[in-house]
């Protein structure tokens, strides 16, 4: 059957077949008990534009934002400008992309999408590219617990010195913060009962960025170290750097070993696709303009958010700066209190995000291996379990943040921002509406290619810096 052409809105949009509206059934936000079988594009969603703007928002702000500093100290501010401005644009027209797709076939789900391009082979490897960089994300939240809550308690305590005991034990907390928070909140039913969470989480990352800020007008450079018997964050040469006049001194372009993590963080720091279609579903009035809307506000308020934190945390530590910059500050010591806020904070963020980003991996995997199952409550509860189980082991055995950001960027982030959307364009649109070679499935096509390339480009470099052994200095914990 010739598919009908679309214009955005969900009362236009249609598709055709029994199986089809088969295929779709269980990805229904809601279902009334009238007979009739629903669309995804017959739900009329309820969520105003500014509430689909926070949503998308929150999704989008990760973990990732800790990474910035880092990344921006080893480009220089321009060619840092230059590369987050480019990732924010192709991070929009990716997913003007995925609108498109969605408002020819009527498919609002990304695993469903790849099903309609490649059948059950493309729904099977979107599934399992959500999940591995999902789990990276996991990661890198649970990274930070591990790393920061010891140093929380340790100023609760009023001590600077990590005594050893289990409670300081940055392992033991991530398996208890785990099991007390992040399970319960994981094992709800629909992810709308966490919208109370994610706005809480949004709102702290705020409060970080603002005190970010403001230390900067209230730290010295080169930065006076307190005794601080178990401060090991620092490698030798930050130390020799320090004493020179020019360390001080802000690089506005220079490409080191370290730069190869530039584009991988920066990918990993866009990354919100497997959560715009679910939210497009859900926006009332929907149209492809209107959420294309919506993404675009999004995406411009997390570019001046990450601009602002990566340049005034660039400019406050320079060269000294880590891969997880909150970690920077153990330097000022633990009396702090800003600091010691901020910590609290960003553990609060991380932790209540972490359920969220859980929820997509659950439904992924739960249409590769359980395609025509029902609910059913066991399934919920064993899969929450063991992807938290996974993670935790991940986080206790993963020596640095920095080998998250950079390994699941530089394969699961370019794959989900380039080269699927690009890839689902070309196969997905109809010729009779656009001939294979229109301008835009060119471009399209284009598209998917350079996120090959992103993905090569960065992990020839990151291996080779394993490989070699060059200095990693900025990752260390």
């Amino acid at each position: 059957m010739e598919l009908q052409k679309m214009n955005g809105h969900s009362k236009d949009e249609g598709f055709d077949g029994l199986d089809v509206m088969a295929e779709h059934e269980e990805f229904l936000p809601n279902k009334t008990g009238a007979k009739k079988e629903m669309h995804f594009t017959d739900f009329e969603g309820k969520t105003s534009f500014g509430m689909s703007v926070f949503n998308l928002s929150n999704s989008i702000m990760g973990s990732g934002i800790l990474g910035l500093a880092f990344a921006m100290s080893n480009t220089g501010i321009i060619l840092f400008l230059i590369l987050l401005m480019s990732i924010a644009i192709l991070s929009a027209y990716s997913i003007h992309l995925l609108l498109k797709c969605a408002g020819v076939v009527g498919i609002r789900a990304y695993e469903q999408l790849g099903n309609r391009a490649f059948g059950s082979v493309g729904k099977i490897v979107a599934g399992c590219i959500i999940t591995i960089h999902n789990i990276g994300a996991m990661s890198s939240y649970l990274f930070i617990v591990k790393s920061e809550l010891p140093l929380v308690i340790q100023a609760f305590l009023g001590t600077n010195v990590n005594t050893g005991e289990w409670f300081m034990n940055g392992n033991y907390l991530i398996i208890i913060v785990s099991i007390s928070i992040i399970l319960p909140l994981a094992l709800m039913k629909q992810l709308g009962y966490l919208g109370y969470t994610s706005g809480l989480s949004l709102t702290c990352m705020v409060f970080f960025l603002i005190s970010v800020i403001y230390k900067k007008f209230n730290i010295d450079c080169p930065l006076e170290e307190e005794d601080h018997p178990n401060m090991t964050v620092f490698s030798d040469d930050h130390a020799a750097m320090n004493e020179t006049g020019d360390f001080c001194e802000a690089k506005m372009f220079t490409v080191n070993s370290q730069t190869a993590y530039t584009i991988p963080i920066l990918a990993f720091a866009f990354v919100c696709h497997p959560e715009v279609l679910p939210i497009y579903t859900e926006l009332r009035d929907a149209t492809k303009k209107r959420m294309q809307g919506v993404a675009n506000i999004s995406i411009l308020a997390m570019f001046v958010m990450y601009l602002m934190t990566a340049l005034f945390g660039y400019l406050t530590f320079y060269g000294a700066v880590e891969s997880e910059l909150l970690h920077t500050y153990s330097r000022l010591g633990f009396k702090d209190v800003l600091i010691l806020c901020v910590r609290l904070a960003v553990l609060v963020a991380v932790t209540l995000t972490v359920p969220v980003v859980l929820f997509p991996i659950r439904r992924a995997l739960l249409q590769i291996l359980f395609p025509d199952k029902p609910f059913h409550w066991a399934r919920h509860i064993a899969i929450a379990f063991c992807l938290i189980f996974l993670v935790n082991l991940l986080v206790i055995f993963v020596p640095s943040i920095r080998d998250i950001f950079g390994i699941i960027g530089a394969t699961s982030a370019p794959t989900l921002i380039f080269i699927l959307p690009g890839i689902f364009y070309v196969r997905i649109i109809p010729e009779d509406q656009e001939p294979l070679l229109s301008r835009p499935k060119i471009q399209a096509a284009c598209f998917a290619a350079l996120g090959f390339v992103f993905m090569i480009m960065s992990l020839s470099f990151i291996i080779t810096d394993w490989v070699t052994g060059e200095s990693r200095s900025g990752g260390g914990h």
